[in-house]
């Protein structure tokens, strides 16, 4: 905790006094361009990754990255995408996983989430993506991970497609979906391309 107190009174004295005017002007607002939906793992820095400023990315963070379906439940992350994507205009929406994630390792193995409840029923939302990858042949150990973490991208995207606000805006051509997978340890980013079916680098799919 020390470290972080200490870090308070760093940013204050020096990054905040030089981009005050970009603190200035977002202390009246925002108008972040894309909604960047990505796991509490505390190794991912989704504005140290993608070199973005403050007030670039509206972030909603969760164990394994994971969009509920829609319901007539309201729930955080239904009531963050409806926000970002309704009043704050974002136009792109990107859901992020990484290597090594630990909620994807317990989706993989629920029965060891016992005296975790609370997350092996959270979980139960990337279950299709376990299933999908167990249903293909040639997996196992760290390439299932790696599949797995893949496929719970695309589920959490059709997920979001189950969300009105997001929907309506798909169907009008207002908004992008982007399915990423960051890794941590090369700090190489693969994007899903459509075309491909396939995650290739990122710099390939904007090309």
């Amino acid at each position: 905790m020390e470290k972080v107190i200490a870090g308070i009174a760093q940013f204050q004295q020096k990054p905040f006094e030089e981009r005050k005017a970009l603190f200035a002007e977002l202390a009246n607002g925002q108008s972040p361009e894309v909604l960047f939906i990505t796991c509490a793992d505390s190794r991912i820095d989704p504005n140290l990754i993608t070199q973005t400023d403050p007030g670039d990315l509206f972030v909603c963070r969760n164990a394994g990255n994971i969009v509920p379906p829609h319901s007539k439940t309201a729930g955080g992350m239904s009531a963050s995408i409806e926000f970002g994507v309704a009043a704050l205009g974002c136009t792109h929406i990107v859901v992020c996983g990484h290597t090594d994630c630990g909620a994807m390792k317990g989706a993989l193995n629920p029965g060891g989430l016992d005296d975790l409840p609370d997350v092996q029923s959270w979980l139960d939302h990337a279950s299709a993506a376990v299933e999908a990858v167990k249903a293909k042949q040639g997996h196992a150990g760290h390439d299932e991970l790696n599949a797995v973490t893949e496929q719970n991208v695309l589920l959490q995207l059709e997920h979001l497609k189950t969300h009105p606000a997001v929907a309506s805006r798909i169907s009008s051509g207002e908004i992008t979906l982007h399915g990423w997978v960051y890794n941590i340890g090369t700090g190489e980013i693969v994007c899903h391309d459509e075309a491909k079916d396939a995650f290739v680098p990122v710099q390939d799919c904007y090309s």
